[in-house]
């Protein structure tokens, strides 16, 4: 399962993959992420993964099982951890983005995606 805040993604795996679309922030696809997680879904890519910090880019996307099993502490931590991570950087730096860099975040976000979905298949 894909959770994501970018419709690039979602309009490209929504009828390959089980993507639930977030509209909201990176915080927000945090949050569904761990809300999954608490629920018995494993992680399968690090939230915070590529070279972009999370106050850098207004878009993620996080790949997790699709099924759910027992709690799996590791996931767990990681996401907390991220969350926390994500709450430490100042956010500013994303309030005027123009269309053309909200789409190069766009494409950075389904690249980084598509190389772990290559990774998983």
């Amino acid at each position: 399962m894909i959770i994501t805040n970018n419709e690039w993604v979602y309009d490209k795996y929504k009828n390959t993959y089980k993507v639930l679309y977030i509209e909201g922030s990176f915080r927000d696809v945090l949050v569904k992420t761990r809300d999954k997680i608490q629920e018995g879904h494993e992680l399968l890519t690090h939230p915070l993964s590529s070279s972009l910090k999370p106050n850098e880019t207004p878009y993620k996307s996080v790949i997790i099982s699709d099924n759910k099993g027992k709690l799996n502490y590791d996931s767990v931590y990681i996401i907390e951890n991220s969350i926390m991570a994500y709450d430490k950087f100042n956010k500013n730096k994303l309030i005027n983005l123009t269309d053309k860099i909200r789409e190069d975040f766009k494409l950075i976000d389904l690249t980084v995606l598509e190389s772990a979905l290559n990774i998983n298949h």
